[in-house]
């Protein structure tokens, strides 16, 4: 299968727009399609306002009112969740879907506290409160960001730092990007 930004110059900027940057906010479906292919998805249950907000046509007020339910408790399964959660009929929010995660988590794991970071942000404080990540790793972890920019994935994460299966197996309970 033949990529259309392979070949044409402002698909590749595009491209490479949100692939290096794990703030970017999405203007329309076809940046989401591109996101889409390239990997990037969003955890509806564990989102924060700024991973809302990087969808086109949410509100800050909407983006608040999806955290602040999650964080009650409200467990999003499906489209038709979020919809009705923001009062709009599903097929405003059907765009998105190509990059929203519906993932599911038993009672157990919503229970236990669990430090979750943005390794593209965190500082060495914060990357040492994570199980598994010891000093020299969080030096890296920094060290790498500094000098190769964001991690935009767990798999370019893995990647840049050269980690072991094992290790990443560990680490992706974790990590947000």
């Amino acid at each position: 299968m033949m990529q259309p930004f392979r070949f044409n110059p402002r698909l590749q900027r595009l491209r490479e727009r949100i692939l290096h940057d794990p703030y970017y906010r999405f203007q329309s479906g076809e940046e989401i399609a591109i996101a889409s292919q390239l990997g990037i998805s969003i955890d509806v249950n564990h989102a924060t306002v700024d991973d809302w907000l990087r969808l086109p046509g949410l509100s800050i007020h909407q983006s608040r009112t999806l955290v602040q339910l999650s964080q009650a408790g409200v467990k999003f399964y499906s489209i038709e969740d979020i919809a009705a959660a923001l009062s709009l009929p599903v097929t405003r929010l059907q765009p998105l879907q190509p990059i929203l995660n519906f993932a599911y988590y038993d009672d157990e794991s919503i229970d236990t506290p669990v430090v979750i970071v943005n390794p593209n942000t965190a500082s060495l404080e914060i990357l040492l409160k994570v199980p598994f990540i010891d000093v020299d790793l969080a030096k890296a972890i920094i060290q790498t960001r500094e000098n190769h920019g964001f991690y935009t994935s767990i798999v370019d994460f893995q990647k840049k730092l050269n980690l072991a299966g094992d290790v990443l197996a560990q680490l992706m309970y974790y990590l947000r990007f």
